[in-house]
């Protein structure tokens, strides 16, 4: 493998645009790329995961257990026109670049030698996976779709996600909710008085952001978007915001949710509009013993510090204690031990100045390919 076939297909990636969603295009380039390499069992779900199933040697067809890679096609951008892509210092700059699109491309080819050698595991079977969805509002699609067909199979789950920096085992649920307040609103001058609905959003805001929580898991909120009202001389009658809440316990996520609907009621009383609608929900974790997980991390993380030498200094950093909202969520919340990981070095995820390290590419393929060819 030559570091500029990697940056070759990294570029023709990043030139396809893979909003949440909208991840066609992306997801036609990778079906397409699993023909070219002599696939034969590959398709694209009602999710636009496009799946490329290897099938084991031994046991029966449609029975033998199943181990899922999958890297993730969308990223959160919402452009529809290719993103601008340059090299500088050693460093490939481009939204998306890393998050997810390095381990998309790094997957791509790990497959295609596996394909091309006409490799088949024992008593398993592999399936590749170049999932949608599982960014923002794509609300983890993909990974549920894949759990959905063939959960009762899948015996570990491996997101390849993030930087190698970012290693994932436990899983931070969440809520994701469109508040909308609406108000009488009116003129500006003839109506002055009336009901304000941006001023009751303020104040609704406010008062989510005083919650007081006493617990031991990781707890977050956000409010990110917020729109409403007319011009500058209307009495806004609506205003909508996008509000989450995070953690990785089950309690936490049912308190902060009592906590909002308690709200909502609040304002209602006052004959306040509030009207709140669920648009995305990511589970946490089941209780999964130790040892299914140990046995996932032997196979990743000496890798990982070998081929990253100096990356780090500390293995120890993979440790049993990193959640994170991911694919994984999903087979985390059914029981089946999962477990997220990068194979790049890079920062800036979810911005627009996000790089990659070139160099890092190569030895990021090798540790993956390894990893996977584990099973074989």
């Amino acid at each position: 493998m030559e570091k500029e076939e990697i940056t070759d297909l990294l570029k023709t990636l990043c030139g396809i645009p893979s909003p949440s969603n909208h991840e066609e295009k992306r997801a036609e380039f990778c079906r397409n790329f699993f023909f070219q390499c002599g696939a034969c069992d590959v398709s694209v779900d009602d999710a636009l995961n496009v799946r490329c199933l290897i099938k084991g040697v031994g046991g029966e067809d449609g029975k033998r257990p199943i181990i899922v890679f999958m890297a993730h096609t969308d990223t959160v951008f919402p452009d529809d026109e290719p993103m601008p892509y340059r090299v500088s210092d050693g460093k490939i700059y481009c939204p998306g670049v890393g998050d997810d699109t390095a381990n998309l491309a790094l997957l791509l080819l790990v497959a295609r030698g596996i394909l091309r050698d006409n490799l088949r595991p024992r008593d398993k079977d592999i399936l590749i996976v170049c999932d949608a969805g599982e960014e923002g509002l794509g609300n983890l699609k993909g990974s549920r779709a894949i759990m959905r067909d063939y959960g009762n199979r899948v015996e570990e789950f491996y997101a390849v996600d993030g930087t190698v920096l970012m290693y994932c085992d436990s899983a931070v649920g969440s809520h994701r909710y469109e508040i909308t307040v609406t108000t009488e609103g009116g003129h500006a001058y003839g109506s002055f008085g009336n009901r304000n609905a941006i001023y009751y959003m303020s104040s609704l805001i406010t008062d989510l952001y005083q919650i007081k929580l006493d617990s031991d898991g990781l707890v977050t909120y956000n409010v990110g978007l917020i729109s409403g009202g007319t011009s500058v001389n209307t009495i806004a009658d609506t205003a909508t915001c996008l509000y989450e809440y995070r953690s990785n316990e089950k309690a936490d996520l049912a308190f902060l949710k009592n906590h909002l609907f308690a709200l909502a009621n609040a304002y209602r009383a006052k004959r306040i509009g509030v009207s709140l609608k669920l648009i995305g929900e990511r589970p946490c974790s089941k209780k999964i013993g130790k040892k299914k997980f140990y046995k996932m991390m032997d196979r990743v993380i000496p890798v990982l510090a070998y081929y990253f030498k100096g990356a780090y200094d500390d293995p120890e950093i993979f440790e049993y204690k990193h959640p994170g909202s991911t694919d994984c969520n999903i087979p985390l919340s059914m029981g089946i031990p999962a477990i997220s990981f990068g194979c790049y070095l890079g920062a800036g995820a979810h911005t627009r100045t996000e790089w990659v390290a070139e160099e890092s590419l190569l030895p990021g393929f090798y540790a993956l390919n390894d990893i996977v060819r584990s099973y074989f």
